[in-house]
């Protein structure tokens, strides 16, 4: 027989473990029916406010903040190893699409059906050399005012940069480099024309650049010399066309491409002097899977 002394002994201990375990949703129960006469009724907890639903978010677009990639904003990405092309897409979820997308770039521009497609207008002024090295590549971020018109649509230029060996092949061959003119309309969607360089003449145009190559990493700098894009492109200027993608991480697709068909020159010299600093930063070729390949048939 229990005395009076014990069993208030029990009962604190079970107000005890009550105040100390047991979970909030638990605090909130009814009490135990010989109880809810003496206790009045709680009034029901009043649910949470619902969180704002969270936007959805949009897919994402190829813009020049992204084109061939910031090393300062970007993950650690390579040229080889581990970190190479062929694990690009393993080696943040923001650069899946290396691993995931179908319309890849470069591509090897072979089998391309041939039309009469409208010209490309170039409307290219001087601009200041304003050069970086991003530790993937020498780039010239450029001056505003500065366009293409394609089918009416305008492209402004928004820098340029260069890739030894190229990445676009022709019959499975690079040339010596290709420089990359990326420019961005007004919703932030990217054209990127493409000029193979294979070694021959000293090409003068590039002096701007060459004369001021950075080697090591380094932010953009002005250099207090002019540098024009026009002087980059070839006499004749017809192009490959095709639908694809960034060609450094995050490899974002809906880029429109122009590769010249016609390359220019640069010097032996000039392309040790690019190779010396940055050493093959070419991607390898993508399948074109189910693409069309235009080729511009008249200048």
């Amino acid at each position: 027989m229990r005395t009076r002394s014990t069993l208030t002994l029990i009962a604190a201990a079970a107000l005890a473990l009550g105040a100390c375990g047991a979970p909030a949703a638990e605090d909130a129960a009814a009490p135990p029916a010989d109880q809810a006469a003496e206790a009045p009724a709680e009034a029901p907890a009043e649910a949470p406010a619902e969180a704002p639903a969270e936007p959805t978010a949009a897919m994402p677009e190829a813009t020049a903040a992204e084109a061939e990639g910031d090393a300062h904003a970007t993950p650690h990405f390579a040229y080889e190893g581990e970190a190479g092309p062929e694990h690009w897409g393993e080696l943040d979820t923001t650069f899946a699409t290396c691993a995931s997308g179908t319309e890849q770039s470069p591509i090897d521009l072979t089998q391309a059906t041939s039309e009469d497609l409208a010209n490309i207008a170039f409307h290219y002024q001087p601009s200041d050399t304003r050069i970086l090295n991003n530790g993937h590549t020498i780039q010239v971020n450029y001056d505003a005012g500065s366009y293409i018109e394609v089918d009416g649509h305008r492209y402004d230029l928004d820098q340029f940069h260069f890739h030894a060996p190229s990445e676009h092949t022709i019959g499975g061959q690079p040339a010596a480099a290709e420089l990359h003119l990326v420019h961005k309309d007004a919703a932030k969607k990217l054209a990127v024309v493409g000029v193979l360089l294979e070694e021959g003449e000293a090409n003068t145009a590039l002096a701007p650049v060459w004369d001021h190559l950075p080697a090591e990493e380094s932010p953009e700098t002005s250099v207090g010399v002019d540098v024009d894009a026009a002087a980059f492109l070839p006499a004749e200027q017809t192009t490959y066309r095709y639908r694809g993608s960034l060609t450094t991480p995050p490899c974002t697709e809906g880029v429109s491409w122009f590769v010249m068909t016609t390359p220019v020159t640069l010097s032996a010299e000039q392309l040790e002097a690019f190779t010396a600093i940055i050493e093959a930063n070419n991607r390898p070729v993508q399948p074109l899977g189910a693409r069309e390949l235009d080729l511009d048939s008249t200048p």
